[in-house]
């Protein structure tokens, strides 16, 4: 039993540290917990109304956005038996894979490739294509690191007598995300845009001219309505397969222009029967060519890097396998992590209930494996094809 003593003295204590905290000042507190992982502001998130208040301020996310951020996978795993589209989220540092959401029955060509931007990954579902003629369906927008999820209000363009795809863009001066739609209308010669703001929740639509000599069907298609594309800039990228230039759409001026293509890419195709792919490398547009019959028998893979935007300046990176990831099969790089490294991705049979993925650091030119494991609550199955896998910066953007 505590004597009177004993407890006037705990009573003052609790009374000193009640004090202690209520003297800490707001910036403190959020400078400190600005440092903590978002899965651990989240969990803090739900201790109160005023904690959820805090942590769930702009000026708290904006405080959050300027710490240096960790890396993740987001990946799409199409379940063949069960017709369901599983999106999973996986850290590079070793924990287990998070599952986001399930989309029911989905084929595995229904989804379009994750485009992902500042924190926010998007996707679409395509409902019906017949040719050139597609019906979009859903568009969304997840943030993986907060498990938010938004369906854009549906805006269906007229496919009837024109074509188009979706992209996925951010002006950086505006701190805005953007979904475009652009439409090849056959009978005026013009594209129409329709573009979605993330800030105002959207869609407007605007006629501008194509670049001379333009032709939609240079377009490089993954999917029926997916063109591949690379925002870099506030400039969205997309590659031009009779040329191999690129087609840039700058969002701060809406306007069309060209970048030329590296000379080593126009050489490269002559003597491959590959298609070139953009790729974005710490910030730069980069292109690279996923021809497994090279890689065979060089052990290598070359990549252009766009290293000076203004002066249009490419630099070619020639990436050396190790015989341990060729028998794997053609790996291929998906993103960047930082400046120094690279992930590369082979699309063969899983090892077991793991996912392996392979990092490239461009300064030491070496390669190591990371095994991503989704754990007991998410076990991976032999039917289960994975189509989609893109780096995203962990953020605490809001949808």
């Amino acid at each position: 039993m505590k004597t009177l003593e004993a407890e006037q003295s705990l009573t003052a204590d609790c009374q000193s540290y009640k004090k202690a905290k209520i003297l800490i000042p707001s910036e403190i507190v959020e400078d400190i917990f600005s440092r903590l992982p978002i899965k651990s502001i989240l969990r803090f998130r739900s201790l109160s109304k005023p904690w959820l208040l805090r942590l769930s301020s702009p000026s708290f996310t904006k405080l959050h956005s300027t710490r240096p951020h960790r890396t993740s996978l987001f990946i799409s795993a199409h379940d063949r038996s069960a017709r369901k589209q599983h999106l999973l989220s996986a850290p590079l540092d070793g924990e287990p894979v998070t599952h986001l959401m399930t989309l029911d029955y989905v084929d595995y060509y229904d989804i379009t490739e994750a485009q992902h931007l500042n924190g926010l990954v998007c996707f679409a579902l395509v409902k019906y294509c017949s040719g050139d003629d597609c019906y979009y369906a859903q568009i969304f927008v997840v943030n993986p690191s907060t498990h938010n999820i938004f369906k854009l209000p549906e805006q269906v363009p007229d496919f009837s007598n024109s074509r188009g795809c979706y992209l996925f863009g951010f002006e950086e001066s505006k701190n805005e995300h953007k979904i475009l739609i652009i439409t090849d209308i056959f009978k005026s010669g013009t594209l129409e845009i329709m573009i979605y703001s993330m800030s105002d929740y959207s869609w407007r639509k605007i006629d501008v001219e194509p670049p001379i000599g333009f032709h939609w069907d240079s377009l490089a298609f993954k999917v029926d309505g997916y063109c591949i594309s690379v925002c870099v800039n506030s400039v969205v990228h997309l590659l031009l397969l009779d040329t191999y230039d690129i087609l840039g759409f700058d969002l701060r001026t809406e306007k069309f222009f060209i970048i030329n293509a590296p000379q080593g890419v126009i050489d490269y195709e002559a003597q491959s029967n590959y298609y070139p792919d953009l790729i974005k490398i710490n910030g730069c547009i980069g292109v690279v060519f996923d021809d497994r019959d090279h890689v065979l028998e060089k052990n290598g893979m070359d990549i252009w890097v766009l290293q000076d935007y203004e002066n249009r300046v490419w630099v070619r990176e020639i990436i050396i396998f190790p015989e341990s990831l060729i028998k794997l099969g053609c790996p291929f790089p998906i993103d960047s992590v930082n400046m120094d490294e690279i992930i590369f991705f082979s699309f063969s049979k899983l090892s077991g209930n793991v996912i392996n993925v392979h990092v490239y650091n461009r300064k030491s030119r070496c390669f190591k494996s990371v095994q991503l494991t989704p754990g007991h609550q998410f076990p991976l199955s032999r039917t289960f094809d994975f189509g989609h896998i893109s780096c995203y910066v962990e953020r605490m953007v809001p949808l």
